[in-house]
């Protein structure tokens, strides 16, 4: 059986790769996005090549309309088919500001490409594995958004940030319900403080927090737990949930005395 082809935006570092590596080493071609020149990104996709699979690497801004086409049109000339695509790529607010005092430019930035690129990368991909679909009834796609915890976790100095990732997982609900009768699953994963370069600025903050008992497993998690369990949704391994939101937080969430 031929191998299955994966779209990972943002997968050439941090929990973007960690998801990338889990699915190559499971068998998948991969191709990761980024916007950072080929150079930068070559050991990254070497090493995802060296477990045995095809690996490309396609430089794209999932904000811009026409570097989805693009890529999407790389992918088609690469793999010929797609059958997952993981929504990855995102960004942090560049300044940090109460929502009292918040300006519209960070906000149209956020929002650009944490939830606008992402929904108009998946119609794309979404109408290519419908097509898909209708040319082979065995044809299974997934599609996995990578949200965070602050969909539903208040943080009034990120406002913009926070309202992006709840736009995520609305989309998800959407995409779950408008594509399961063409057999594409839909799901979300929501991860909690995780150990990348985007939170390096913060960790003094958090291991504090997280040794004075702030998450139940005392721990930074890491792209590899992230990546285990998009893997385990493309293996096909979770059933009969559409849209499920698959929450890795470290117990953070959970309500304790």
């Amino acid at each position: 059986m031929s191998k299955l082809n994966a779209i990972i935006t943002g997968g050439s570092r941090g929990i973007g790769y960690g998801i990338a590596m889990a699915l190559a080493r499971e068998g998948r071609n991969v191709l990761i996005t980024g916007r950072r020149p080929a150079a930068e990104v070559e050991a990254a996709r070497a090493a995802l090549a060296a477990q045995g699979v095809q690996a490309e690497y396609f430089a794209a801004d999932v904000a811009d309309s026409e570097d989805r086409k693009a890529l999407l049109a790389f992918a088609k000339e690469k793999f010929g088919a797609l059958h997952v695509l993981v929504n990855n790529a995102g960004i942090a607010p560049k300044v940090r500001a109460d929502i009292l005092e918040a300006g519209e430019e960070s906000f149209d930035d956020l929002i650009a490409t944490n939830l606008k690129g992402p929904y108009f990368l998946t119609q794309a991909v979404a109408n290519w594995m419908v097509e898909q679909r209708g040319q082979s009834s065995d044809f299974r796609g997934t599609i996995v958004n990578v949200s965070s915890i602050s969909a539903t976790v208040a943080s009034v100095n990120r406002g913009d940030y926070c309202l992006s990732k709840a736009g995520v997982a609305m989309a998800t609900r959407l995409w779950a319900v408008r594509l399961a009768e063409y057999g594409v699953g839909v799901f979300e994963v929501r991860p909690g403080i995780i150990a990348t370069d985007m939170t390096s600025g913060v960790k003094g903050k958090y291991d504090a927090l997280i040794e004075s008992g702030l998450l139940v497993e005392k721990r930074w998690g890491t792209p590899e737990d992230i990546g285990r369990v998009v893997a385990m949704l493309v293996r096909g391994d979770l059933s009969y949930a559409p849209g499920a939101v698959l929450t890795l937080d470290g117990g953070l969430g959970l309500e304790r005395l």
